[in-house]
């Protein structure tokens, strides 16, 4: 069972809020946390079942030119983690 998937995104720097803004709009799909805000660098923990949602709407900003990089990982950790880095 996967409790959470992992992706990390670099975002333009003067998107930032508009990243977090729109996730947050589109409760329960993904929580993120800025990693670097010098250099506007996000992760996001997302909710399996709502990956194809969370991969919907980052496809979406990425074409809106939001983005400098957008990746995911593959990390198995313990009982409580399972990422996608």
């Amino acid at each position: 069972m996967k409790y959470s998937l992992y992706y990390q995104v670099h975002v333009t720097k003067e998107y930032c809020w508009m990243l977090s803004a729109t996730l947050k709009f589109v409760e329960h799909v993904a929580f993120d946390r800025m990693i670097d805000k010098e250099q506007g660098k996000f992760e996001f923990f997302v909710a399996p079942d709502l990956e194809e949602v969370f991969l919907d709407m980052m496809h979406k900003l990425e074409q809106k030119k939001l983005f400098i990089t957008y990746k995911s990982y593959k990390i198995e950790c313990c009982n409580f983690c399972s990422y996608v880095l």
